[in-house]
C-alpha cells in the first residue's frame, strides 16, 4: 500500500478491509432486521408488571432480554462499522442513527424491568432460585442490579432516563464528526519544502518523524485548526459533562465520578490514589524528559519533540504483513489456542487495516464477539502501528474468550479491565523484541519506545484523568467549560506532568480539543491501572509459563461473572492494593536509568 496519500475507500484492496457479511450479508438484510426489531418494544411490554409473579415468568423475560440484546448488538455493530468507514457517508450515518433509535426504543420499553427486579422480596427471590435452577445463570446479573437499589428510580422515571439516552450521545457524535469528517488541515511542510498530508490518522506518525521542521509544522497546523474551532469543541465538552451531571443527579450520586465508577464496582479511591501515586513519582518523568532533551541534542525540548525516537536511524519500516508475523511470534507464549485464534482473525478479515478519506481515526476493537470481533486500524507501517495491532487484537481476543465462555448476561467485561489484555499483549511484544536483540542502538530504540508506552499510558492518561476530574467538578459546581478555562487548566497540568525541562508550548493548551476519550465518561484512568495490571501479568506469564497462562485465560474468560478486582485476582494480580501501580512506576524509573547508561551518542 502507498501510505504517502490518503486514498478513497474504494481504492483500498478488499483483503485489507473487514468483512461485515458475518454480521449481515448486505444492507438490505440489515434493514429487514431493523424493521423486525422495531416490533421488540411491544414484545417486551407484555412482561411489564409480571416479573415477580413466578420464577418461570422471570426466566422467560431474562431469556428474551438476552435474545434481543444479541440482535441489537449485531444491528448496531454493523451500522457503526459501516458508519466508521466514511463518516461523511450520509447513508450509513442514517443507519447508525436508526440503530441508536432502535436501541433507545428497546431500552425505554424495558425500563420497567429493573424496578420490578428490585421490588421482589429477598425471600421470594430465594424461592425462585430453588424452584427454577435455570435462574442460577442470571444470579450474578440480578445481584448486580439489586446492589444499585438506592440509585434506581420508579418505572416512569426510568423510562424517561432511557429515552434521554439518545440525546446523551449527542456531544460525542458531534465532536467525532467535527474531528474526523469536517476538519481539514493544511499540509505539513518538511525541512526540504515537501508537503505531507495532515489528518487525524497521520498526525501521530508525523510527530515521530526525525525531521524537526516537519514535526513543528504538523504540530502548529494541527492546533491552529483546533484553535479556530476551540469554542465549538468546548461547547460539546460542556454539553457532555452537563449530561453526565444530569444522570448522576437523577440517580442520586454525589458526583459524576461516583456514578461512573459505581457502575463497574470500582472504588473511587482507585481513581484518586492513581493520581496521587503519579504525583509522588513525577521525578522519574522529569528524569525521562531531561534525558530525552539530552539525547535529542536540543537547546529546548518542545511538545513536538515528545514522540520522535531518541535513537537516530533506528526507526524501520514495518509493513503490515511483517508486523502480523512478529505479533504472532511474540504472543506464542500464550499457547497454541490463542495463536490459532489470532491467525483466524488475521486471515478471516476481522480487521479494517488502512486509513481512507473520511474514515474514523485511531483504532478500536468492536467489543462484541458474536460471531467474532471487528478491529479498526489506520496502519502506517511503523513500530507504533505494530504495537497497535497487538493492542487491538488483545481487546478482540478478550471479547472472544468472554463471549464464548460466558452466558450472554455475564459476557461483557467492565471497562476497568478493558485495557488489561490489550496492554499485556503490547508488553509481551516489547519483551520479545528486546529479548531478540543485543544491538545497543536497537535496544535503546526499543527501550525508548517502551518508555513512551509508560509515559503515554500511565503518566499521560493520568494527566487526562486529572483533567477530566477537574471538568466534572466544574460542571457539578455549575461552572461553564469555556475554551479559555479549559486551555488554562490543561496548560497548567501539562507543565506539572512534564516538568521544568519541557517547553510547554502555548498550542499544547488546546490538546484537550483533540482527545476523543473525554467523551467516554471517566474511561482514561483505566489505561493507567490497566497498564499496571498488564505489566504484572506479563511478568508472571514470562516467569511461570503455562500455569500463569491458564490463570490469565480464566481472567479472559470471566466476562463480568465477578467484580473486576476479583477477576484480576484469578490471574494473580491484586489491584485492590497500590503494589501493581508502584511496581510499574518503579520499572519506568529503572528503564530510564538503563537508557541513560547505554552508549548511544
Amino acid at each position: 500500500m502507498d501510505l504517502t496519500k490518503i486514498p478513497e475507500r474504494n481504492e483500498i484492496p478488499v483483503e485489507y478491509t473487514w468483512d461485515l457479511r458475518d454480521l449481515f450479508p448486505d444492507d438490505e438484510a440489515w434493514t429487514a432486521e431493523f424493521q423486525a426489531l422495531m416490533a421488540a418494544p411491544a414484545e417486551i411490554a407484555a412482561f411489564a408488571g409480571t416479573l415477580g409473579e413466578r420464577p418461570g415468568r422471570l426466566l422467560d423475560w431474562l431469556k428474551l432480554s438476552d435474545e434481543i440484546g444479541v440482535r441489537l448488538e449485531k444491528l448496531m455493530g454493523y451500522a457503526n462499522c459501516k458508519g466508521d468507514e466514511d463518516l461523511g457517508n450520509g447513508t450509513y450515518q442514517d443507519m447508525r442513527s436508526k440503530a441508536m433509535a432502535c436501541y433507545v426504543g428497546v431500552a425505554g420499553a424495558a425500563a420497567f424491568a429493573t424496578p420490578e427486579l428490585l421490588a421482589i422480596p429477598d425471600e421470594t427471590l430465594d424461592r425462585f432460585y430453588a424452584e427454577c435452577p435455570a435462574l442460577e445463570t442470571y444470579r450474578r446479573s440480578i445481584t448486580r442490579i439489586r446492589r444499585m437499589k438506592e440509585h434506581i428510580l420508579s418505572p416512569a422515571e426510568e423510562k424517561l432516563l432511557a429515552a434521554a439516552g439518545e440525546m446523551a450521545g449527542g456531544p460525542d457524535a458531534i465532536a467525532s464528526a467535527l474531528r474526523n469528517a469536517d476538519m481539514r488541515f493544511a499540509d505539513a511542510i518538511d525541512s526540504e519544502g515537501k508537503p505531507h498530508p495532515l489528518s487525524a490518522g497521520t498526525f501521530g506518525p508525523l510527530m515521530e518523524s526525525q525531521d524537526r521542521a516537519l514535526r513543528k509544522c504538523a504540530f502548529e497546523n494541527c492546533y491552529d485548526k483546533y484553535g479556530e474551532l476551540r469554542h465549538t469543541v468546548a461547547a460539546t465538552l460542556d454539553a457532555q459533562f452537563k449530561q453526565l451531571r444530569y444522570f448522576a443527579d437523577a440517580r442520586r450520586y454525589p458526583s459524576t465520578l461516583a456514578a461512573a465508577l459505581d457502575a463497574t464496582e470500582v472504588p473511587e479511591s482507585v481513581y484518586l490514589n492513581l493520581i496521587e501515586a503519579v504525583h509522588q513519582n513525577l521525578d522519574a518523568m522529569y528524569r525521562y524528559v531531561a534525558l530525552r532533551k539530552k539525547l535529542l541534542g536540543v537547546d529546548e525540548l518542545h511538545m513536538y519533540d515528545v514522540y520522535t525516537p531518541v535513537v537516530k536511524d533506528a526507526a524501520v519500516t514495518i509493513p503490515y504483513e511483517e508486523a502480523k508475523a512478529t505479533v504472532l511470534e511474540a504472543l506464542s507464549v500464550m499457547g497454541e489456542d490463542y495463536v490459532k485464534l489470532l491467525k483466524t482473525g488475521f486471515d478471516s478479515r476481522w480487521i479494517d487495516v488502512y486509513e481512507n478519506r473520511g474514515k474514523r481515526g485511531g483504532a478500536y476493537s468492536s467489543g462484541s464477539a458474536r460471531p467474532h470481533p471487528y478491529v479498526l486500524l489506520n496502519h502506517k507501517d511503523t513500530l507504533d502501528s505494530m504495537f497497535t495491532i497487538a493492542h487491538e487484537m488483545g481487546h478482540a481476543l478478550h471479547s472472544w474468550y468472554s463471549c464464548h465462555n460466558q452466558p450472554v448476561n455475564t459476557s461483557d467485561y467492565v471497562i476497568f479491565v478493558a485495557e488489561v489484555a490489550s496492554t499485556c499483549n503490547e508488553i509481551l511484544l516489547m519483551r520479545h523484541l528486546l529479548k531478540r536483540t543485543s544491538d545497543v542502538k536497537e535496544r535503546a530504540y526499543l527501550i525508548n519506545h517502551f518508555l513512551d508506552q509508560f509515559k503515554g499510558t500511565i503518566y499521560r492518561q493520568t494527566m487526562f484523568a486529572e483533567f477530566e476530574l477537574e471538568m466534572g467538578r466544574m460542571a457539578e459546581a455549575g461552572e461553564a467549560l469555556t475554551a479559555e478555562v479549559l486551555c488554562e487548566k490543561y496548560l497548567a497540568l501539562n507543565k506539572l506532568y512534564f516538568g521544568p525541562d519541557m517547553v510547554s508550548d502555548e498550542a499544547i493548551a488546546l490538546e484537550w480539543a483533540r482527545i476523543p476519550h473525554f467523551f467516554y465518561n471517566y474511561y482514561v484512568y483505566q489505561y493507567a491501572t490497566g497498564f499496571s495490571a498488564a505489566a504484572a501479568l506479563a511478568e508472571r506469564i514470562l516467569t511461570l509459563g503455562a500455569p500463569a497462562v491458564e490463570d490469565y485465560k480464566r481472567f479472559l474468560s470471566g466476562g463480568c461473572s465477578a467484580d473486576p478486582i476479583s477477576l484480576l485476582k484469578l490471574a494473580g494480580v491484586d489491584m485492590g492494593t497500590p503494589e501493581p501501580v508502584n511496581a510499574a512506576l518503579k520499572l519506568f524509573g529503572e528503564l530510564v536509568d538503563e537508557l541513560a547508561n547505554l552508549n548511544i551518542s
